[in-house]
């Protein structure tokens, strides 16, 4: 991967996903040499080093010496930086971007013209190689580009492919489906404690359950109505409680929650300043 002495990869931003990332791209290497990080913080970036054995460069170093030049910084600085970076980029880097809300024509507006970009929504699991990763091309970039892209994202999960006009509703849904699940796991923990458990027994049998129906869910080839109808006996303790949470409007109050999420995701995208 070598273009105009450029060669390999530079994450530009530290923060948990980049972090995540990063640790995934090292764990498949066994290495961090060659890899470059830029970080604003020089506490955060001597962190990373230390952690992971990367080099920290700044932007125009890191635009110098590395073809693919990943963004994951928040969506509201996405336009600083793009500011800060588009004198170094040439249309022989490949971009790619996991700011949540924020379009492939954004960026490429303030990069050179040709650049290729791919935007990306992944999700925190990939701290535990257990992402989802969606990624869409951008007006110049082809297949060979949402290959790279997948083949960099492959280490911390499952990745995807999708036209740009999904990315809000993935990021709805997958972007920020981690925090729907604990938040769910929290009031079922809360629940248990108010039934008399032990908070760490709560958690042990609250966490298992999640994972060990989330593996069934992937493994069983069974919709979830099936799974959750087997577990659900005529005037039984299941149906008392499902009955409850359609009572309560949980179902409806999920979607909404997506739907609010989705439409966030549609103003970060449209934010300028």
């Amino acid at each position: 991967m070598t273009t105009a002495g450029r060669s390999g990869l530079a994450i530009v931003g530290g923060g948990k996903i980049g972090e995540a990332l990063l640790a995934g791209l090292v764990r498949r290497a066994g290495t961090g040499e060659g890899l470059l990080v830029v970080e604003r913080s020089p506490q955060r970036a001597a962190e990373l080093a230390a952690a992971h054995g990367v080099t920290t460069v700044d932007l125009a170093e890191a635009a110098a010496r590395a073809r693919v030049l990943l963004i994951a910084v928040k969506p509201q600085d996405i336009d600083v930086l793009l500011g800060l970076l588009g004198p170094h980029v040439t249309a022989e880097h490949l971009v790619v971007s996991v700011a949540a809300g924020v379009p492939t024509s954004r960026i490429e507006a303030a990069l050179p013209a040709g650049t290729p970009v791919v935007r990306v929504m992944p999700n925190t699991p990939a701290l535990v190689d257990a992402g989802m990763s969606v990624i869409s091309a951008g007006a110049h970039a082809g297949e060979e580009h949402l290959d790279e892209a997948e083949a960099l994202l492959s280490p911390v999960g499952q990745v995807r492919r999708v036209p740009e006009s999904q990315q809000d509703a993935v990021t709805a849904l997958s972007g920020s489906g981690p925090a729907y699940f604990f938040f769910l796991v929290e009031a079922m923990i809360d629940a248990g404690i108010l039934l008399g458990l032990p908070r760490t027994l709560a958690a042990d049998l609250i966490v298992q359950t999640a994972y060990g129906s989330a593996v069934m869910l992937r493994d069983s080839g069974e919709h979830p109505v099936q799974l959750r109808e087997a577990v659900t006996s005529p005037g039984g303790t299941t149906i008392a409680a499902i009955r409850e949470l359609e009572r309560h409007g949980v179902r409806a109050a999920l979607i909404a929650a997506i739907e609010a999420a989705h439409q966030r995701s549609v103003e970060l995208g449209r934010t300028t300043d």
